[in-house]
């Protein structure tokens, strides 16, 4: 079981540079752990390629389905209250954006703040430091 951010999701449900290594990670281990509001933000992400013109509407529309069928079998961390606290704690300890704190803090509600050996699977360089300077164990940057 690992925490998966919206960073790592994105490629694998739609071709980018990381999805061989998106791909990996998840046939090593397809136990998602996500922030509730992860779909919403994966979907802002491929909404965006599709008007930028990088994906077509096929594309996009396949993208979509494949995020559906992920949605359907992984974990989501729900307890907002839980998070939030979290996330002011790490906004003024990290240079984050907010919803990468979010997403850090749901990670931590998840690992029951004993992070020590919870996987973090991110391609966000600044969000990974974060993480792992909170204890969780990186994955995906290499």
């Amino acid at each position: 079981m690992r925490f998966w951010d919206a960073s790592a999701i994105v490629p694998l449900v739609c071709r980018e540079p990381l999805s061989r290594r998106s791909r990996i990670l998840y046939r090593q281990d397809p136990t998602l752990v996500v922030w509730t509001l992860t779909p919403t933000e994966v979907l802002c992400a491929l909404s965006r390629k599709r008007r930028d013109g990088v994906l077509t509407q096929d594309v996009f529309r396949g993208a979509r389905r494949r995020l559906d069928l992920l949605i359907r079998d992984w974990m989501e961390v729900y307890d907002v209250d839980a998070a939030k606290v979290r996330a002011h704690r790490l906004l003024e300890t990290h240079p984050l954006r907010a919803t990468d704190a979010l997403q850090l803090a749901a990670a931590l509600v998840a690992a029951l703040d004993r992070p020590g050996g919870f996987e973090f699977v991110t391609f966000d360089e600044i969000l990974a430091s974060a993480a792992e300077r909170e204890g969780l164990s990186v994955l995906g940057l290499d």
